[in-house]
Order: structure tokens, then sequence, then C-alpha cells
């Protein structure tokens, strides 16, 4: 083998053996990131759960869970901007918003900031509008309870989301999919409206026949 030729091979293994390491340094950190996201999955959607149930120390303290398994996985994905990109970062950053978006809605309060969150703008918007959504479940429990005016005010905070973020209006590849997000809480919104619309005009007629008199 000439010098040339054993120059060229030991080049290329050495271009090889440093992909490697970035390679192996890569799977590490999503190896590490993996777990950490479906962590944060589960602790967010077990404090939506307390949320409903009106456990607000419980929601909070699986919304810190949410929290700090995201920024596990966003410390051991940093270095690897491809991979934080990847979609499993952003899924869990989507939930743990999601998570502190409904108790701010249900607790009457603002929607903590991505600045606030530490997560992206797309993971915020996404987690918002799916929180909007996910108020419907608040609402129907106030329904069935008798509380129009509560319920009321959980509709219009669903209002206020989807026109916040329904002038949002770039690609999908730029959203990660918002569009989509939006018209399911468009949708969940209608239904929404109309139970609420159903149960005020019951209840105005039950009144009205308590009184003797008719609906107005």
């Amino acid at each position: 083998m000439s010098d040339h030729q054993r120059g060229r091979r030991d080049h290329l293994h050495d271009v090889v053996a440093g992909i490697d390491r970035v390679l192996d340094a890569a799977n590490q950190a999503r190896e590490l990131a993996l777990p950490a996201c479906r962590r944060a999955i589960r602790a967010a959607g077990s404090s939506i759960r307390a949320v409903h149930r009106l456990d607000v120390a419980g929601a909070a303290a699986l919304a810190g869970e949410s929290e700090a398994a995201v920024r596990e996985a966003q410390r051991a994905l940093a270095p690897f901007p491809a991979l934080a990109s990847g979609g499993f970062l952003h899924d869990a950053e989507k939930e743990y918003v999601e998570a502190r978006a409904v108790a701010a809605l249900v607790a009457g309060e603002p929607v903590p900031a991505p600045d606030e969150l530490v997560v992206s703008p797309t993971a915020w918007m996404r987690g918002t509008a799916e929180a909007a959504s996910e108020l419907r479940r608040h609402l129907l429990d106030r329904l069935r309870e008798g509380d129009l005016d509560r319920a009321e005010e959980l509709l219009a905070a669903m209002d206020d989301v989807y026109d916040a973020l329904v002038v949002v209006d770039y690609p999908d590849a730029l959203t990660n999919g918002l569009r989509r997000t939006l018209d399911a809480l468009r949708a969940v919104l209608e239904r929404s409206r109309g139970d609420v619309t159903t149960t005020v005009l019951q209840t105005r007629l039950q009144r009205a026949i308590e009184r003797g008199g008719t609906a107005t």
C-alpha cells in the first residue's frame, strides 16, 4: 500500500471515528431524554386530572414533576439541536404547557408565557389551545352542578384562547400543526357553546314554570 493510499485510509477512518463519537453522544442524550419526556407527559396528564378534581395542591405538585422532567430532557438535548427539534421534546413541552394553562384558566389567572415556562413558542401555542379544549370537561362538570355562571366564564376563557391563537397564520411546518389543533378547539368550543345555551334555556323555562309564568 502506498503512502498516499495509507494516508487516505487513515483520514477516512479518523473522520468516521469522529462522526461515531458525535453520534454516540447524541444517542446517549436521546436515551436520557426519551424517558424524561414520557415522565413529563404522564405527570402533566395527572396534573390536569387533579385540576378537574379541584385538587389545586396536587395539580401544582404534579405540574412541578412534569417541569422537572422537561428540564432534564432539555438539558440532555441542548447540545443536539436536531434531536431537540425531532418531535418528542416538543410533545413533552406541549403537555407541560397544557397542564400549567389548564390550572391558570380554571383559576382565572393569565396563562404563563413561553419564556416563563421556558418552552418553545410552538409548544406553548399548541399546549394552550389543547388546554382550552380540556376546559370542556370542567365546563360540563359545572353545568351538572347547576353553576351556569361558572360554565359561562369557562366558555369565555375558551373563546379568548381561540381568538388569540387563530390569528397565527403560518404553514404547519412552522407551527407544528397548530392549525389542526385550533380546528379541534373550534369544534369543542361550538359543542360547549351549544351545551351552555341549551342549559340556560332549560333553566329559564324551569324557572318560568316554577313562577307560573312563561319563559322569555
